[in-house]
């Protein structure tokens, strides 16, 4: 039978089990795909300990996931522009891209280009909206220097690379081990922890003594009050993790998931170009959901993590 992850209870990897479901069958303008590659997030964790249970309230047993990619095998009616075989980018309305088969608006479905892998195209669809959107949400431009926490995250890399790509200077704080990464990728890298506010100064003035202009901050940790500190406008620092602070500072707290097919079609296109990257730390089996988890909350993966089935 097909085998999907749930779980019936708030709590860690634990929690977590793949257990046997019945195919899905698609409705009203839906895809039904045999899944090639899952997606986890931060935001998947959230919702499995119980953080967002007052935004976001579960029936149990809960199914896991959003990202996907896969190749269709059955179409909904009202379903236009897809067909059996298509091999698709997505997004799950009702989550549960965590699964031998997933069920996917046409609504968020895109055709799978053909230099874009099955991992990139199965972990693209929630990072890459919200990087989208927090490049938008401080108006990017060639004049900017750019400072991004977590820059070599799933968020933050894409942030990073769409920034740079909109032609402005753009200094990422990360782990050493991803510094090399991020210097290929046209990124000045500083290290994160005590003190970093005086190399992101060291960084920028390296720059031709220049100021930071815009601040994306994906990883928290103080970066909305840091930005403040370094003169740059509440309007033009976005974070998607210190929203208390945003409240405080009047900065933005753009960058939700709900973003748009137009988004990641230009992803698609940047990717299957090669002029941007979405860096793959690791798959793992879908028997095996609870490590890639572990993994995933542990450590500080470059990029993302992605199941396959």
């Amino acid at each position: 039978m097909p085998r999907q992850v749930r779980f019936e209870q708030y709590g860690g990897v634990d929690v977590l089990q793949l257990v046997d479901v019945e195919k899905p069958v698609p409705g009203e303008g839906e895809l039904l795909i045999q899944v090639k590659a899952a997606g986890i997030n931060p935001f998947d964790v959230k919702l499995r300990k119980g953080m967002m249970e007052g935004r976001f309230p579960f029936s149990f047993p809960a199914a896991q996931g959003n990202d996907v990619a896969g190749v269709v095998e059955a179409v909904g009616p009202g379903v236009t522009g897809f067909k059996p075989g298509d091999e698709i980018v997505g997004s799950t309305a009702k989550r549960g891209a965590q699964a031998d088969f997933a069920l996917v608006s046409q609504a968020k479905a895109l055709q799978r280009p053909e230099h874009v892998s099955w991992q990139v195209a199965g972990g693209l669809w929630v990072v890459g909206t919200t990087s989208q959107a927090m490049v938008s949400a401080v108006g990017v431009g060639a004049d900017d220097l750019v400072l991004v926490s977590g820059a070599s995250g799933g968020v933050g890399a894409l942030a990073s690379q769409l920034a740079h790509h909109r032609g402005a200077t753009v200094i990422g704080v990360a782990g050493e081990r991803n510094h090399e990464w991020l210097r290929s990728h046209g990124i000045t890298p500083v290290m994160y922890g005590p003190d970093v506010e005086t190399r992101i100064k060291a960084a920028a003035a390296e720059q031709a003594g220049r100021q930071v202009s815009a601040v994306l901050d994906v990883s928290g940790g103080g970066y909305v009050e840091l930005g403040i500190g370094l003169g740059v406008a509440p309007d033009r620092i976005d974070t998607i993790v210190d929203h208390d602070a945003a409240e405080q500072h009047g900065a933005k707290a753009e960058g939700g998931a709900a973003g748009t097919t137009a988004q990641i079609a230009e992803l698609l296109g940047l990717l299957n170009d090669g002029q941007i990257e979405l860096p793959i730390h690791a798959s793992f089996p879908l028997d095996q959901v609870q490590q890639a988890y572990t993994e995933l909350e542990q450590g500080h993966p470059r990029g993302k993590i992605v199941l396959i089935p």
